[in-house]
């Protein structure tokens, strides 16, 4: 087949020759599909597959996979996604319950319930919370379980009619906003002061009856640690109002803070992020929910027992909001994070959250030294917001840094800053790779201050260059036709 240029590379179907197979299915001969399957379930037409050789079509995939981006094969600094490397031990880990079934007798499948059980206490002990659920499928997911813990906790105590509205800061994950007004509240907004901590005088101002939660990050989406949080949960407790935390940050503190110790009420994690679990495609995701004792009878059923080290499922919890999620979670990404924390342990965990802390402040002087600014120039945890140098735009940085050979920094979020590169290098980088990246962003700098036109029209050796990203998003092409 050879080596295609990006412009070359053809679909599996126009690479499909009639009559072409790279394999023959088993069979029994001689066997009637009428009588297997009845005539009516049988096609009256055989599919539209292209039709391939084994090698043609092994050849078309890798080169494929070769086209693609991800953490095994380049560095990958998203801001507030914490893409760090997945050891291949916990895939093999994983691949040991592979043959459970989710219908099958509980007490056939002790160990995956013990399994479930004990990564809900050691997620407990991390995060200072009293009860759990493993049931929610990605973080967003666990948002919309907590909020809804939460709703439910206010209508039990009669209070939900007058508590319509949630706090969410202006740096806040855009799905904190969104997951409040699905749950039926309404959204207000509380600014950051100068510093880059929530502005805590207009958040009291905002306070009252009428509050049913606070939805934060810590540290926030700039990277800086809520370091009045404990007197910010003071004030929310006082006004009635419940406390939620944004766990996708938590990679910065996990083993050294407790989000329960600040004042939290209701925690969700991000296992695909801090836990070392794949994302996306290589996914899926897993939320799980922690709360404080309080909100424990409004967790989703069922929860996982011990009875005199046996385990069973608990349906009984008639406070409950109920299922959230198709049998008991994303249960392969709970394998992954619980052999995670058991090969880390306590001090393992803590090392990885300092080191994702040093590898984001010593990025972050690396790329000042550059030429990048640091709006919020604090004292940063796990990630930090740059700009680019004055004149330039933050998409093309970020177009150009393809044609580096590096994947780019999540851009213009948070929205308080403008042009923003939102940057986590994790704890599993090397030093030599933090550094290649600042070289290749100063060398965009500089040549795009020289040469303006060349910037804006880069990437220049991607297979796909710069798309209309609307009309994209608006009239997608998600299927083959022939010409």
């Amino acid at each position: 087949m050879g080596f295609c240029w990006p412009d070359e590379f053809p679909l599996i179907f126009e690479r499909s020759r009639e009559g072409r197979r790279g394999v023959r299915p088993p069979g029994p001969k001689g066997a009637d599909p009428k009588a297997l399957f009845g005539e009516e379930n049988l096609r009256k037409t055989p599919p539209r597959l292209p039709e391939v050789d084994e090698l043609t079509a092994l050849r078309h995939y890798t080169n494929l996979s070769r086209r693609q981006v991800g953490v095994d094969t380049t560095f990958y600094p998203l801001g507030s996604c914490t893409m760090k490397y997945n050891p291949r031990v916990l895939e093999a880990a994983a691949a040991h319950f592979a043959g459970l079934h989710p219908y099958q007798d509980p007490e056939s499948a002790q160990g995956a319930l013990r399994l479930m059980h004990e990564l809900g206490e050691y997620l407990k002990a991390l995060t200072g919370m009293d009860a759990i659920t493993l049931q929610p499928a990605a973080g967003a997911h666990g948002e919309l379980t907590g909020i809804l813990v939460i709703r439910a906790y206010h209508e039990g105590r009669g209070e939900l009619d007058r508590r319509r509205v949630v706090l969410v800061p202006d740096s806040a994950h855009g799905s904190n906003p969104a997951t409040a007004a699905m749950a039926g509240f309404e959204v207000r907004e509380v600014p950051s002061g100068e510093d880059g901590e929530v502005d805590l005088e207009a958040l009291k101002r905002e306070l009252g009856d009428h509050v049913a939660a606070i939805m934060l990050t810590n540290p926030n989406t700039l990277g800086i640690f809520e370091r009045r949080i404990q007197e910010l949960a003071e004030a929310a407790h006082a006004a009635g109002a419940q406390l939620y935390y944004d766990g996708a940050n938590l990679n910065a503190i996990m083993g050294w803070a407790r989000p329960g110790d600040m004042g939290f009420d209701v925690v969700h994690l991000n296992l695909h992020k801090t836990f070392a679990t794949p994302h996306g495609g290589g996914g899926p995701g897993s939320g799980p929910v922690g709360v404080k004792a309080h909100l424990a009878p409004y967790l989703p059923v069922p929860g996982v027992r011990e009875e005199r080290g046996r385990y069973r499922l608990d349906f009984d919890r008639p406070k409950s909001i109920g299922r959230v999620r198709s049998f008991f979670g994303n249960f392969g990404v709970l394998v992954k994070a619980y052999v995670y924390i058991r090969l880390l342990g306590l001090e393992g965990l803590k090392r990885a959250a300092a080191l994702s802390v040093l590898n984001a402040r010593y990025l972050k002087e690396l790329l000042k030294a550059r030429g990048y600014r640091v709006p919020y120039d604090g004292p940063t945890m796990h990630e930090f917001v740059a700009q680019p140098p004055e004149g330039l735009r933050a998409l093309d940085v970020a177009k150009a840094l393809l044609d580096e050979g590096f994947h780019p920094p999540t851009i213009y979020f948070p929205l308080i800053v403008k042009e923003a590169l939102m940057v986590e290098p994790t704890e599993t980088e090397a030093k030599e790779t933090l550094e290649a990246f600042a070289e290749a962003l100063g060398r965009i700098a500089e040549r795009g201050r020289a040469d303006p036109d060349w910037l804006r029209g880069t990437p220049y050796t991607t297979p796909v260059r710069r798309l209309d990203e609307v009309k994209a998003n608006r009239r997608p092409v998600l299927r083959w036709r022939s010409a």
